[in-house]
């Protein structure tokens, strides 16, 4: 009898150790929201979940695609997503305006986009050239789009009265098509995506007119990796987890965005590959890839730069007061420098 009580209490022990083993190698969830639809710049998140970076730091990641910065915002800061992918400017307003509520714990973690991507476009034949021909004109955007809520610093710098600009709102898919068909005389989106939808339908580069804020006078910062306060109070090992996977995978993306491309067709293969691949490769060179990020590593914010970010936006919007930087971005949580180095020297 003493034996078989041995020999019970023995596999009783066993069990509860490989119970526990299980449970500790269990992966973390992490839910987390793109900015937009599966397209090129969406490859580094749909390159690193599938050749297993994730799982390598112990998560399993959820990647669902986005509707716009605004809708992500909303979506992570209810808790719908643990992280997502979102407009930091966009991020800015939402914080003023929920400053005392538990959304406004939200914080950034990783600065994906070092130079913002919004633009303004129209068409050579409108006589639209410059910032300044703007006035009197009707432009259109999705009322969320990251171009149209910054529009107001766009003005600033450029001397535009924004109540001589009238705004039409579309969806998404409408808009390239409705400055094509005179609806609108010119269109806010991202440099990388608004351009290429307008040669896919059929207009000569040469015949757009692309005004990119970067190149009037408007330094702000543009994506970021967001995440929502009870991941990072309760999990903040999973975030870097998760930004290093992320990192290997922006490196990936970077040394062969052709190829980086395939993953996202794994996910939409009814995307036009070669389009995507130019289109990864804009954003890349047009947001990622800027003097700082070659120089310092990508993710890091300059704190002085995004101060000016913050009252650039509170003044351009009319808010009462912004964000404290120190509150809104976390690099507590970023890769070594030495990782972050993901551009060949």
């Amino acid at each position: 009898m003493r034996t078989l009580i041995r020999w019970l209490l023995a596999l009783l022990t066993l069990g509860l150790f490989a119970t526990s083993v299980v449970a500790q190698s269990a992966p973390t969830r992490i839910r987390f929201n793109l900015d937009w639809r599966f397209e090129g710049p969406s490859a580094p998140f749909l390159l690193s979940e599938a050749k297993g970076y994730f799982r390598e730091e112990g998560l399993q990641v959820q990647i669902d695609a986005g509707s716009g910065s605004s809708g992500t915002l909303g979506r992570v800061a209810t808790g719908a997503y643990d992280m997502g992918m979102t407009d930091v400017n966009a991020m800015i307003e939402f914080l003023a305006q929920n400053r005392g509520q538990a959304s406004a714990q939200l914080q950034a973690v990783f600065m994906i986009y070092d130079a913002g991507p919004a633009a303004v476009f129209a068409l050579k034949k409108s006589g639209i050239t410059k910032p300044a021909d703007l006035a009197g004109r009707t432009l259109g955007a999705p009322v969320f789009d990251a171009g149209r809520k910054a529009f107001p610093v766009f003005a600033a710098a450029n001397g535009i009265d924004p109540a001589k600009v009238k705004w039409t709102t579309m969806e998404p898919a409408l808009r390239e098509q409705m400055l094509l068909r005179g609806d609108v005389e010119a269109i806010t989106g991202f440099y990388f995506t608004s351009l290429l939808n307008l040669i896919a339908r059929g207009v000569k580069e040469e015949d757009i007119v692309a005004m990119r804020f970067r190149d009037h006078g408007v330094q702000l910062y543009g994506s970021a990796i967001v995440a929502h306060p009870r991941l990072v109070q309760e999990n903040p090992q999973a975030i870097r987890g998760f930004l290093r996977a992320f990192t290997r995978g922006l490196r990936d993306t970077i040394a062969d965005p052709d190829a980086a491309v395939q993953f996202v067709r794994q996910r939409d293969p009814l995307i036009d590959v070669a389009l995507e691949q130019r289109r990864l490769k804009l954003a890349i060179e047009s947001a990622i890839a800027t003097p700082n990020t070659r120089a310092n590593g990508v993710g890091a914010v300059n704190k002085l730069r995004l101060e000016e970010t913050v009252a650039q936006v509170v003044k351009a919007f009319g808010l009462k007061e912004g964000p404290q930087v120190d509150g809104m971005f976390n690099s507590s949580f970023l890769p070594s420098r030495t990782e972050r180095m993901v551009f060949a020297r």
